[in-house]
């Protein structure tokens, strides 16, 4: 998938998560505006910072047959978070960090299989 379409569709994913949340508070995106740049930080970070992250965990990971990426991931968001403003775009806790990292590779898992299965 393409750098831009990913920045557009982890936007609707913040958006549409967040409506899904919406009761209980634990997840909190002011606007469309602000998923969207927080999609575009999201990226930048999972551009610069992520690699270092997974090599300098890669023994953890190893340990942990591969489920310690879902913390980096949950740090990457958590990133985010702080960049954007916790006014913004916040979490409650950090384990809701983790189900929302765990909902978007699974979500971006399944839209990057239907986009490439359909070339």
């Amino acid at each position: 998938m393409r750098f831009w379409q990913r920045v557009l569709i982890n936007g609707i994913l913040f958006i549409a998560l967040t409506g899904f949340f919406q009761n209980s508070g634990s997840f909190y995106v002011s606007n469309m505006w602000i998923a969207l740049v927080a999609s575009l930080i999201l990226a930048i970070l999972n551009a610069s910072i992520r690699p270092i992250l997974q090599i300098i965990s890669l023994p953890i990971t190893l340990l942990t047959l591969g489920l310690f990426s879902i913390v980096i991931n949950a740090l990457m968001l958590e990133m985010t978070s702080a960049f954007v403003g916790s006014n913004n775009f916040h979490f409650s806790s950090f384990g809701m960090t983790m189900l929302i990292s765990i909902i978007l590779s699974i979500c971006n898992a399944i839209i990057s299989n239907h986009l490439t299965n359909r070339r």
